[in-house]
């Protein structure tokens, strides 16, 4: 093409990409004010994306924080992650946390699933509490993923969580009738001889999405007022085992590596590999004093979704880049 041609459909190129990108005008009206065919415009708005001429930019509203999720899911392997902001009190980082787990629910519950639930979870509570009900039927299960019995005044919180969470789905609820620690390795294994436990440790395979927290070895508020906690010596051995926190009770190191200990024998519910061959886990957790049990929770493959605020995401990066 001589350049004297060249230059003249460059230029036509840069005129339609301006009255179409920039003064919003449809590509048949460009295409009669020009007094050229409609699929030529169009040729030409792909080819000036194609060289150069039109780029597209996303730009970020303030609050967003897609480079530490982006982050995040590529180092750790993650399916999705959530970065919120917050304060950095407890009380201010499990508002916002609750609040985007509600709105993550509500967001990608669409039918069929098997919800299991972890039954300490304040975080979880607040977002359920917060949580509208579905017009539809969005799961057909909502299961305990383990022992959920505990002191009386705190129990009703946990046997709340599952009420409420499948009151909002359609779904049926489905209790672990047990405690979740027991005094012996001995008794914890006589109980899951149980049939009504049994009928629900036979549901745990079905389970296809988990909605867990992440402790550290200091139990929360609520999993210490429930009697379901280590004792001072359970805490001396999973120390010196190296643990740094917990899903669903079930201790892991910093490498995400589960704990063997006398503690996790007398535990009653989902077992480390149950725990990670559900399809989708889904963990709401932040804070300083949980940096550590997080770490080591992506590390093995505990959660593959992380609902977190930005300076446990920043942390967890710097460390990474630091290392």
């Amino acid at each position: 093409m001589p350049v004297r041609a060249d230059a003249a459909q460059t230029r036509l190129m840069v005129r339609i990409a301006r009255m179409y990108h920039e003064l919003g005008k449809r590509q048949t009206e460009i295409a009669a004010e020009l007094h050229v065919s409609q699929p030529r415009v169009s040729r030409l708005l792909k080819r000036a994306v194609e060289e150069g001429i039109v780029r597209t930019v996303v730009t970020a509203p303030e609050g967003t924080h897609l480079g530490l999720e982006e982050g995040l899911e590529e180092r750790f392997g993650l399916t999705e992650c959530i970065v919120v902001d917050s304060g950095k009190a407890d009380a201010e980082i499990d508002a916002a946390l609750s609040s985007a787990a509600a709105t993550y629910l509500e967001t990608t519950l669409t039918g069929g699933d098997v919800i299991g639930l972890s039954s300490w979870s304040a975080t979880w509570l607040a977002a359920i509490e917060q949580l509208p009900a579905f017009r539809t039927c969005v799961a057909t299960r909502v299961v305990q993923l383990f022992g959920g019995v505990g002191h009386p005044g705190v129990q009703v919180k946990a046997t709340r969580l599952i009420d409420l969470l499948a009151r909002a789905t359609g779904a049926e609820p489905i209790f672990f009738p047990s405690p979740a620690v027991l005094g012996s390795a001995a008794a914890a294994e006589q109980l899951m001889k149980d049939p009504a436990v049994r009928r629900v440790m036979m549901l745990l395979p079905t389970v296809t999405m988990a909605l867990v927290g992440i402790g550290s070895l200091e139990p929360s508020a609520l999993l210490r007022e429930s009697g379901n906690m280590t004792t001072a010596e359970d805490a001396v051995e999973l120390r010196a085992e190296g643990a740094v926190g917990d899903v669903c009770l079930r201790f892991f190191n910093a490498d995400g590596a589960p704990v063997r200990s006398s503690y996790d024998a007398r535990l009653v519910g989902a077992d480390a590999d149950q725990i990670r061959a559900i399809p989708r886990r889904v963990a709401a957790a932040g804070g300083e004093r949980k940096h550590a049990a997080i770490r080591g929770a992506l590390r093995g493959g505990w959660v593959n979704v992380l609902i977190t605020d930005v300076y446990t995401a920043r942390d967890l990066l710097d460390r990474l880049d630091r290392a």
